[in-house]
């Protein structure tokens, strides 16, 4: 009888744990898929500045320049905060999103009375480093 007792008594602990085991995982699940939203959100906002960022260049526009770097910077870094540390994506995107906050560091640094010419060479290089990032997170674009 003792034996028996002591069976069920560790089937009902195994059961237990793999309850309480399965509603961890199911709950992160849940809150990954309720990130990606956020994500695709910051995603476009760092895409819509990086094209804005060398439109302007193009145009001789620093201080437009200037602000939408600094804009993608504020969008690489919401990125890296919103990836969990054990979303597996997370070591793929990180080098390339602190190359986009470094490069607009640079830019930042020259300033708006700065040759526009003198912040396209960063602003390019952020402008690729975040192009390398939205492809390693694999965040389509919607149309």
């Amino acid at each position: 009888m003792t034996q028996l007792h002591v069976s069920v008594g560790r089937i009902v602990c195994v059961c237990l744990v793999t309850i309480v085991l399965s509603g961890d995982l199911a709950f992160g699940l849940r809150t990954a898929d309720a990130s990606e939203p956020a994500l695709q959100e910051r995603r476009e906002a760092l895409m819509k500045n990086v094209e804005d960022m060398m439109a302007h260049g193009g145009m001789g526009d620093a201080k437009a320049i200037v602000h939408h770097c600094e804009a993608a910077a504020n969008d690489a870094a919401a990125i890296l905060t919103q990836l969990p540390d054990s979303d597996p994506r997370r070591s793929q995107v990180l080098a390339p999103l602190t190359d986009v906050i470094q490069q607009c560091k640079r830019v930042s640094a020259a300033g708006v009375h700065a040759d526009p010419g003198q912040l396209l060479n960063p602003a390019s290089k952020a402008s690729a480093a975040a192009r390398a990032s939205i492809k390693a997170l694999g965040l389509a674009k919607m149309n």
